[in-house]
C-alpha cells in the first residue's frame, strides 16, 4: 500500500518552513482507495514568491487547522504505507520536521518519482512534475496546489509500476509491508484479488515471485491454485505469503507481460512458459511455375516465417479457413497431395491454379492478401483493446513491423502523437513468443481497432 502526498509550504529557511497545504491519496496500486486534502495554518508568514506560485495567501489560512490538529489524521492514514513523493526528500523531510516539533518521531519507508522516472522513463528534457507529465500526455489541474499535484503524481506512479517490468517497486513493497504477510487461511489472501483480466504474481515472505501467471479473472485463478491438490498447488499453498497483480482489461496485454515476465524472473513454478510457445509455423514459396505455395512445417528459429502456431493441427485449420475465405488451391497450400488437379477444383471451388488454368497473377494476388493480413512485417500499427477502466484503452505499438510493448492512455492525443505514445509505452522485448502470442491474438479477435501510423 502506498501513500501519494505532495506539500506546498511557505517557504524561507531551511528547516524552518512551515506546512500551507497538503494533500494525501492512498493508493493500492490500481485505485485510490482514500484520501486527506486540508489547507494547514503554518503560524508563520509564507514568502511572497511561495504566494505568486500557489496563490495561498495568508488570509486563506487564518481558519484552517494547525498542524498539530491535522496530525493524528496523517498518521492514520500514512500507517503501514509507503510514502511516495515528486521529489520524495522534500515532502518526508517537510513532515518529520513538522512531526519533531510536536515531539513525535514520525518514520515512513519513501519511494521518489524523480528517481524512479529517470531510471525507467530515461531521456526525459526535464523531471520537473509539470514538465514530465506534460510530455507524458498526463493530465494535471491546479498545478501548485497541493491536491492537483499528488494527483498527477499518483497517475505518475501507475505509469511507472506498468514500466516496473522487473517487479523491483512491488517486490520491495511485498518485503517492506507488514500487512502482506501469511494469513491463517488462503482465503484471506483471495478475497482482495479482482475478478477481472489481468497478470498476478504470488510471493513468498521475502517478496520473491515464485510464480506468475494470467487470467480473464484473477481471483478465479488464484483460488483455483489454493484448492488444487496436485503436488505443484501444495508446494505453492505452502510457501505463498502475498498475491499482487495488475490489471490489464486486455487480455493481449496480459499474455504478453506474462510471456516477458516469466522469462526474466525465471520463477520456481514456471518452468513451462520458460520455453517457447509455438511448435509451427505458416511458410511460403514460389514454385517454378511463379505460383505462391503455403505450407505447415515446424517453426526454425533461423527460417522467416509468416505466421506461427501452437500445434500443427491448429495451422492446418488455419489453412483450410484461408482455402474457404480466399478461395485458394488446396494442392498450393499443401492439404491435398496430387500430381493432377485438387479435390475442390473438381467442385468447381478452385480456379485452376492447380493445373495451370489460373494465372499465377491472379493467384498470387489472393495469396499476398492473406499474407498481408497475417503478418505485421515492416508495418507500424497501433492495436487498440480494452484498458483497466471505462474510460481507458490499451495500446500495442508494432514500428517497422517491430513489437515494442504496450501502453495505457485515455485521451485520443496520447494515441495521435507518436513522441507521447512512445513515451508512455512500456518497452518489451520483440521476440518470436510474442509475435506468436500478437498474431495468434488478432487472428482470434477480428474486431480490434487498428490504427496504421
Amino acid at each position: 500500500m502506498y501513500t501519494i502526498v505532495d506539500i506546498e509550504t511557505t517557504g524561507g529557511k531551511y528547516n524552518e518552513e512551515g506546512i500551507t497545504e497538503i494533500a494525501i491519496y492512498k493508493f493500492d496500486g490500481h485505485k485510490v482507495v482514500d484520501q486527506f486534502i486540508s489547507l494547514v495554518n503554518p503560524e508563520r508568514e509564507i514568502q511572497p514568491f511561495v504566494v505568486n506560485l500557489t496563490g495561498i495567501n495568508s488570509n486563506m489560512l487564518k481558519n484552517a487547522p494547525k498542524f498539530y490538529e491535522v496530525a493524528k489524521r496523517i498518521v492514520e492514514i500514512t500507517e503501514n504505507t509507503i510514502l511516495v513523493a515528486h521529489n520524495a526528500k522534500f515532502d518526508y523531510r517537510i513532515l518529520r520536521t513538522e512531526f519533531k516539533r510536536l515531539g513525535f518521531d514520525y518514520e515512513r519507508e519513501t519511494l521518489c518519482t524523480v528517481e524512479l522516472s529517470k531510471d525507467l522513463i530515461p531521456d526525459q528534457k526535464s523531471y520537473s512534475l509539470g514538465k514530465l507529465v506534460r510530455a507524458l500526455g498526463i493530465p494535471v489541474s491546479d498545478r501548485h496546489r497541493a491536491a492537483g499535484d499528488a494527483k498527477a503524481t499518483v497517475k505518475l506512479f501507475q505509469l511507472l509500476l506498468d514500466k516496473d517490468t522487473n517487479k523491483n517497486i512491488i517486490q520491495e513493497s511485498v518485503r517492506k509491508e507488514p500487512k502482506f504477510q501469511m494469513e491463517p487461511r488462503l482465503i484471506d489472501i483471495v478475497q482482495d484479488l479482482p475478478s477481472e483480466t489481468g497478470v498476478y504474481y504470488i510471493h513468498k515472505s521475502d517478496g520473491e515471485i515464485i510464480y506468475i501467471g494470467k487470467s480473464k479473472n484473477i481471483k478465479n485463478r488464484v483460488n483455483q491454485h489454493f484448492t488444487c491438490t496436485n503436488p505443484k498447488s501444495k508446494k505453492i499453498q505452502s510457501l505463498v505469503a502475498a498475491v499482487t497483480f495488475e490489471k490489464t482489461g486486455s487480455e493481449l496485454v496480459a499474455l504478453l507481460k506474462e510471456s516477458e515476465e516469466i522469462k526474466k524472473t525465471k520463477p520456481a513454478f514456471n518452468r513451462a512458459l520458460r520455453r517457447n510457445i509455438f511448435t509451427h509455423a505458416l511458410y511460403s514459396f514460389t514454385d517454378h511455375k511463379g505460383y505462391i505455395n503455403l505450407t505447415i512445417d515446424k517453426a526454425y528459429k533461423d527460417k522467416a516465417n509468416i505466421t506461427t502456431f501452437s500445434n500443427r493441427q491448429s495451422g492446418k485449420h488455419f489453412l483450410e479457413k484461408a482455402i474457404e475465405d480466399y478461395n485458394l488451391c488446396q494442392k498450393l497450400t499443401g492439404i491435398y497431395k496430387t500430381n493432377t488437379s485438387c479435390f475442390n477444383y473438381e467442385l468447381k471451388k478452385c480456379e485452376g491454379a492447380c493445373i495451370q488454368q489460373e494465372s499465377a497473377e491472379d493467384y498470387n494476388n489472393r495469396v499476398n492478401q492473406l499474407l498481408k493480413k497475417h503478418s505485421y512485417d515492416q508495418q507500424n500499427m497501433v492495436i487498440i483493446d480494452r484498458g483497466r477502466d471505462v474510460d481507458e484503452r490499451s495500446a500495442i505499438l508494432i514500428k517497422n513491423g517491430i513489437f515494442k510493448g504496450f501502453g495505457f492512455y485515455s485521451l485520443n492525443y496520447q494515441i495521435n502523437n507518436l513522441d507521447i505514445l512512445e513515451s508512455i509505452i512500456t518497452p518489451m522485448e520483440n521476440n518470436r513468443d510474442q509475435q506468436h502470442i500478437i498474431q495468434s491474438y488478432l487472428r482470434r479477435n477480428k474486431r480490434l481497432k487498428i490504427i496504421q501510423l
